[in-house]
Order: structure tokens, then sequence, then C-alpha cells
């Protein structure tokens, strides 16, 4: 139990009070989940005890500076290039629309998928073309996914950096990092297929691309390196062998004065 980091429960799955406490206890992250976690509808003890993953983004995210460097590395990541540092935000905003209209160009280009625009409206769902209803499923698939990964590392969903104002901000900044990769592609691929049962084959395609991707095991490094997180895995699991004990005090100095805050 204690190698177990995150189990994830899938349609169907039955477990006990006494199991789910042994899990928390052992600091294991449940994940209520779709199907070959396609799909995040809930979660139970996070990954980790420490709060300084949390920290450390709520500090970028209030800091305007320091906010616009990691806006910056995120686009760069899209890009795949270094961009120059005379562009404005709004310039580099305008550069990432232009990339993932060529890609839906491209898309349309090499499948034969007609293309017109990203356009569905979720209260008439049936009433979109089966392009625009497979990339959509294939996004929900991807935000379940970074959403998991996020909280296994300890980070918040809600603290965005180019998204904001919504509990699931942080997801999709992180989700946007893949989209041209993974779930575009495979929305295109399935829509060439025919228009049956096209969410269901989507979500079968994206589970299938999460694996040759292996796009689960690069979310947390990915987030690490763009928020330039170098906080020690030592520092990570200092509440891990006593969940009970006091955190830091907080000073001026951000220095902690543990045997007074354990005294209290």
């Amino acid at each position: 139990m204690a190698a177990l980091r995150v189990l994830m429960l899938g349609p169907g799955t039955s477990i006990t009070h006494e199991a789910v406490k042994t899990l928390a206890d052992n600091n294991c992250l449940v994940i209520w989940c779709g199907e070959e976690m396609v799909r995040f509808y809930a979660q139970g003890m996070g990954g980790t005890r420490s709060a300084r993953r949390l920290i450390k983004q709520a500090a970028l995210v209030s800091d305007p500076q320091a906010r616009a460097a990691v806006v910056r590395r995120m686009y760069a990541y899209r890009f795949s290039e270094i961009i120059p540092a005379d562009l404005t935000i709004e310039q580099i905003r305008g550069m990432e629309g232009q990339r993932v209209r060529e890609t839906y160009r491209r898309l349309s280009e090499a499948t034969g998928v007609p293309w017109h625009s990203r356009s569905y409206d979720r209260n008439r769902w049936g009433g979109s073309d089966p392009i625009n209803r497979a990339i959509s499923a294939a996004n929900s698939c991807l935000y379940g996914l970074c959403h998991a990964a996020i909280l296994s590392a300890g980070y918040s969903p809600a603290l965005g950096f180019i998204h904001t104002g919504k509990q699931l901000s942080f997801v999709y900044d992180i989700a946007d990092l893949y989209k041209t990769e993974v779930s575009l592609p495979a929305a295109f691929r399935i829509t060439v297929e025919g228009p049956g049962e096209i969410e269901r084959r989507v979500r079968l395609a994206m589970r299938d691309a999460f694996r040759e991707t292996k796009l689960i095991d690069r979310i947390i490094p990915d987030i690490a390196q763009i928020l330039s997180d170098d906080v020690p895995d030592e520092e990570l699991g200092e509440y891990e062998d006593d969940p009970a004990k006091p955190g830091r005090l907080w000073g001026p100095e951000l220095q902690a004065d543990n045997s007074q805050g354990e005294a209290r």
C-alpha cells in the first residue's frame, strides 16, 4: 500500500470506507474517473500533504512580472521555440491563434474532414458538426488527465496564468500545452471514420493517445519546468510521516519557528 501513490476508480467500482481511510493514511490520492482515466469526476486526499508547490504557484500568479514570465514559457512550450523578448503578451497570443488555425487547416487537409471554424453550443450539442463534437469530447478527456496530474502533484487547478477566474483555470493552461499534439489529431482522425458514436470512439482514441505519448508521465515534469519549481522531494515529504505535525509559522522574513508552532 505504501508504494501506491494514485488509485483511479473507474465506472462500476465499489470501495469500503475503511479502504478509503487506509489509502488516505498512506498518502495515496484517490480519483474517481471515467473509463480508462479519460474523465475526472472527483478526488480524495491530495497526492502530497505539503503546500510548498501550491505556495510557489500562488506567489507566481500574484506577481505580474513573474506571471508574465510563466505565460511566456507556456507559449514557448507550445511553439517549441524561443519567443523574442520584445513581443507583448497580446502579440504572442495572436501568434498562438494563428498557429492553432494553421493546425486545424493542416489536419483538415490531411484527413479530408471539412473545417470551417471552432463552433459549438453546449445547450444544443447535437446541433454541432461532427468535428466540433469530436474536438470537445477529446479536450474533455485531456482536461481530466491534466486535472488529476495537477492535484496529485499538490498544485491548485484554480490558479491559472493564461486562463483565470474559474476553478479549472490551471487545468486549461496545462491542457493547452498538448492539444495540437494529442486531442486535435485524435478528433480529426476519428471524425473521418464516420459520425456514428463519435464521442465514444474519441474517448477510446484519447485513451490510446495517452498511452502512446506517455502523457501522464510528462505532465508533472512539464509543470515544474514551466513554473521553475525546484522544490526538493525531501521537503515535499516533510509531513508525510506525521500528517498531524503542525506547519511552520509565517514571519516577515518568511522564516518559521517550528518549536514554537509545535508547542502551541
